[in-house]
């Protein structure tokens, strides 16, 4: 079994996508490990913010296969791949780690680049696996997030799933 985590974002009807996309995750690969749920403005282009969030699960998919599934539960979610790669969205799951591979696998880029870039990506990932390495920089996540110095501002969001509250306080 592989150990993955991988962000996930909505900017459109964002609670009900959230929901929905946690709720196809745990049916598809069982328990999920949660972050809190973040809003934060749009980046990359003018738009309703997001609400943002890692979850971290373990698969014996493959790497393609697990990009695949997350595919399909985007599309099962509304998501339009005609617009621009920048802009607003019903659900955004994207793979960050896959064990501790790197490189190209399958068509997907390990890690993904937004660990070390986004705060909305690395702060929900160091909160949930703060003593885990990066698979490249052999850096903890969550000595990656004391460092990090973007200005990129996040709220903390009340936040509730499958009857449990599932955002913490910062």
């Amino acid at each position: 079994m592989a150990q993955v985590y991988v962000s996930i974002g909505s900017n459109q009807d964002r609670s009900r996508y959230i929901r929905a996309s946690l709720d196809a995750l745990h049916a598809a690969f069982g328990e999920l490990l949660l972050s809190s749920v973040y809003e934060s403005k749009a980046v990359g282009f003018d738009g309703d913010n997001f609400y943002n969030l890692v979850a971290g699960f373990e698969t014996e998919l493959s790497v393609g296969e697990l990009s695949r599934c997350l595919k399909a539960i985007e599309d099962d979610n509304g998501r339009c791949r005609k617009g621009p790669k920048f802009s607003g969205r019903t659900l955004d799951i994207d793979i960050l780690t896959y064990d501790s591979l790197s490189g190209d696998r399958e068509g997907v880029q390990l890690p993904r680049n937004e660990i070390v870039k986004n705060a909305f990506v690395l702060l929900p990932l160091a909160e949930i696996a703060p003593n885990v390495l990066h698979p490249v920089l052999k850096t903890s996540y969550a000595e990656m997030w004391k460092a990090y110095d973007r200005d990129q501002q996040l709220w903390n969001v009340d936040f509730e799933w499958a009857g449990k509250q599932i955002s913490k306080a910062i």
